[in-house]
């Protein structure tokens, strides 16, 4: 079991918090004494897991915001309201995300709604948040990429699915490749501007959580491919507590490095102690990873600050 270093005095927020992957991570950076901003969709699901996890761990420092990574008004609201607090940040975990939705849906600002929720939303929320990451000593930005990253491709003809007939787990692999890509481009962009920036990713192998089951459906009840292997138990699975610890390593551990990807070490790669994670070649493309950073620049409208730049 992965112990999450000594937290005390840091500054963190984690997205989806009040479930699976999310939850867990508040939970033991709490425990570990960081003061952590649950930032999630559905206030009410929040409250409710800062009360579980206050339950277990009464001391724990954690705060509820409203951040929804599918509209960039909200997110650009959330990020506005950090940066009028003014404390800096030291951990910005990005774990939200929606899995394999059975028809094509586009978020408020008309993107696909995987590409939309689970790359474009968390990309402009760190963007946004970097003038207090960078404030602080020793930052580090966490982003939750999947093994599917592996298979997926980056369509610059078709980001959206607009043109193509929507498959909903290869519009899931682009964009967890997506978020790999994010976690080196961010990575490289630091190096050449000499931040002390940590930014690493991780992936849970096979971890059961809602993202499965009804984030696969939405709540429609249909049945896709990704329920299917949930039910009968297809593939090797593990808990969320386990699930979590690539992440955790990677958003706290002094062995992990910039660009870093951590996930499970045991069969396939769906479970077991956290290791280095193989990095898909499509992610290894400097070139294709710049294009897509300005690519998303452009569709959010957010960049890199003038003073960080």
């Amino acid at each position: 079991m992965y112990t999450v270093p000594d937290q005390t005095g840091r500054y963190a927020v984690v997205t989806g918090a009040n479930s699976g992957t999310g939850k867990e991570a508040v939970r033991r950076l709490a425990d570990a004494g960081a003061h952590v901003v649950m930032a999630v969709r559905t206030v009410a699901k929040g409250e409710r897991a800062r009360d579980e996890i206050l339950a277990r761990h009464p001391h724990a420092r954690l705060d509820v915001r409203r951040v929804d990574l599918a509209d960039l008004a909200s997110v650009q609201e959330f990020a506005d309201g950090l940066v009028a607090d003014g404390t800096p940040l030291d951990l910005l975990v990005n774990n939200a995300g929606v899995m394999a939705p059975p028809s094509r849906l586009e978020t408020a600002d008309g993107f696909e709604l995987q590409m939309g929720s689970n790359f474009l939303g968390p990309f402009a929320l760190t963007v946004r948040l970097l003038p207090l990451l960078l404030a602080a000593e020793s930052p580090r930005v966490a982003t939750m990429s999947s093994g599917t990253a592996n298979y997926g491709r980056i369509d610059f003809a078709d980001l959206q699915w607009r043109s193509r007939r929507y498959s909903a787990n290869r519009s899931y692999a682009q964009s967890k490749l997506a978020d790999l890509i994010l976690t080196r481009q961010l990575a490289r962009i630091s190096a050449e501007r000499g931040w002390n920036l940590l930014s690493t990713g991780a992936h849970p192998g096979y971890t059961r959580t809602n993202l499965q089951t009804a984030g696969a459906s939405l709540g429609s009840g249909r049945m896709t491919l990704t329920r299917l292997f949930t039910k009968i138990d297809f593939l090797p699975s593990q808990d969320a507590e386990q699930g979590t610890e690539p992440l955790l390593y990677a958003a706290t551990s002094p062995d992990a490095v910039a660009a870093g990807y951590y996930g499970p070490g045991g069969r396939f790669g769906l479970v077991g102690p956290t290791t280095t994670a193989r990095t898909t070649r499509r992610a290894l493309d400097d070139a294709l990873n710049a294009r897509l950073w300005a690519e998303a620049e452009r569709l959010t409208g957010v960049a890199l600050p003038t003073h960080a730049a």
